[in-house]
Formats: C-alpha cells, structure tokens, sequence
C-alpha cells in the first residue's frame, strides 16, 4: 500500500505543534507542547519523538505508511544538509543535525528548513498569498521570523538563511540583540520587549491580548504601544518592498492578533517610506493559516521534495 500519511512538526520557542495529515492536507491528530517544559536540546527531541511514535500507534500506523516528516525551527537552517545552524531564542542547538537524528530514531524520511519559510510556503500554496508570485511573509511572536517566495518558490539564499526580516537593524546603536547583532527589529517588537513597554504603562498583570483589548476601546496609551510597534514594523517593511518589491507581504503570529491599530500604522509606514512603484503593486494582509500554518508548511515541503 502507497504511503499516505505526512508528519509536521512546527518546533517554536514557546510550543511545538506536531500533528499527523494526510496527503490531502487534512489534520487527523495534532498535539502540542510547550517547549520549555522540557529543558535542553535532547529532552526536547525526545519528546517529540515519543509524541509522533504515541500517534502512529493511537492510528495503527508504521513508518513505512509515512511519505515523510517535515520539522520547521526557529532560526537559520541548513536545508540542504539537515542541519540547524543555531535558534536566536532557543539555546544548545548549534550545527545540531537534527534531520539525520531525527530520521534514526524515527525510520521517516525528514526534512527541516527554517519555521517561517515554511508558513510563508503554506501561506503561498494554500492561504492570504495564494496566487501572489512573490511574496514576503512575516510572523510576530516570541521573535520575528521572515520567509521570502519568489517566482512561487522559497527563497533560501547561498547559505540557506534568508528572510530574517526580524534581524534586520532598524536602530544602528540599538539594543542588544540573541542573534548577535544590535538594533534588530525583533528587539523592539518581539512579544518580550512589548510587554516590557506595556507593563511600565499598564503593571505587571497585563497580557498582550489585554493590551490589544485596551487599543480597541480607545485607551491612548496601548494604542500608542501598538503603534510604535507598527512603525518599527513599517520601517523594516518598506526596504523589504524597496528591495523585493512583493505582491503580498502576509503578517502572522500572535502580535498580529492586535489588529487595525497594529497594520494601520504598519501600512501608513510603509506608504510613506516605500518608493512609489514598489509600494503600489504590494498589498499587506493578515496570514490565513493562524495556529497550523508550520504544519501545513511542514506538509508541503515534505510534498514538493518527494513527488
């Protein structure tokens, strides 16, 4: 019997989502994790893999019934190879093989690129930039991920780690950022850092959704948060359509969930700093895929490498 079944596994710094689809794209069983429950690289990946052998067993399925896993992490990946170069927010995963480690203790053929290519090859092939030919997606969360498609296809670079939007400088004497530079855009608008601003505002008890609940019955002080956000969002968009000049720029993650007040500022940003040929053409969307978008993603690498 043909294999039919793919894995996806969208390994993050707050959770890892893991979930069984079948070659149609339909979720028959997903599980989520949170990452720090379980401290260090190896307890982690342990994990992961008790969880994926627990739901081929809850399905009576084996491995050899798995077209392939598909594992998207935070940080520059060598997709060539299988191997994680390094996670900015997760430390001990330096040059770690993960595909070879993975596949070993498995018996599933696997293949690993960075989370937010993933989402934006989702987003590309079933989502909020379907039909666009190129595209740059973006996710606002613990940090800021960016993948880029171009003429449909993920864009890796020379070294396989394109798209860090998020570590992009907007500040040259800016904070410190975990990626090793200054000034990062993640540094200023990572979920982190905006509650460190909205906790000087609003004490200690605030959460990020509060906050958005607060822009949207007009109190002036979190929409001012979100809006500094947005600019500092705006600024890093407007050379990405300076330099790409996209169709659709996608914007996902829970940042994002702030809504008007967050991609108003952000559009307005970019219209007022962007060039006028490249701001013209490029539309600015929420992602459609929300939760699930790196295990779509992690199905469609799985896919598209072994058709």
């Amino acid at each position: 019997m043909q294999s039919k079944f793919i894995i996806g596994i969208d390994l993050g710094a707050t959770n890892v989502k893991i979930g069984l689809l079948d070659s149609k794209g339909k979720i028959l069983k997903k599980v989520n994790l949170t990452t720090k429950s379980f401290p260090g690289r190896l307890k982690l990946l342990a994990e992961i893999t008790r969880t994926v052998h627990n739901i081929l067993q809850e399905k009576k399925l084996h491995a050899k019934d798995i077209i392939g896993a598909g594992i998207g992490l935070p940080g520059p990946v060598d997709f060539k190879n299988g191997i994680v170069d390094y996670l900015p927010n997760i430390p001990g995963w330096r040059k770690f093989p993960i595909r070879k480690w993975f596949s070993l203790r498995t018996g599933i053929k696997t293949f690993v690129d960075n989370d937010v290519n993933l989402v934006a090859l989702a987003e590309s092939r079933m989502g909020a930039a379907r039909n666009a030919k190129n595209a740059v997606c973006i996710t606002l969360g613990t940090g800021v991920g960016g993948g880029v498609i171009i003429d449909g296809n993920i864009y890796r670079g020379s070294s396989f780690s394109a798209g860090e939007v998020g570590h992009m400088p907007i500040a040259e004497k800016g904070p410190k950022c975990n990626c090793g530079g200054r000034g990062c855009l993640e540094r200023f608008v990572g979920n982190k850092y905006l509650l460190q601003k909205a906790r000087g505002s609003f004490g200690s008890s605030i959460s990020l959704e509060r906050l958005a609940e607060l822009a949207k019955k007009k109190n002036k002080k979190a929409i001012a948060i979100w809006q500094e956000a947005g600019r500092h969002i705006g600024v890093a968009l407007a050379g990405v359509v300076n330099l790409l000049n996209p169709d659709r720029i996608v914007i996902g993650g829970g940042v994002a969930n702030a809504g008007k007040v967050l991609f108003d500022e952000i559009e307005n940003t970019v219209k007022s700093l962007a060039m006028p040929t490249q701001r013209r053409t490029v539309k600015i969307v929420k992602a459609k895929l929300t939760d699930n978008a790196g295990i779509f993603g992690a199905m469609f690498l799985v896919k598209e490498n072994t058709d």
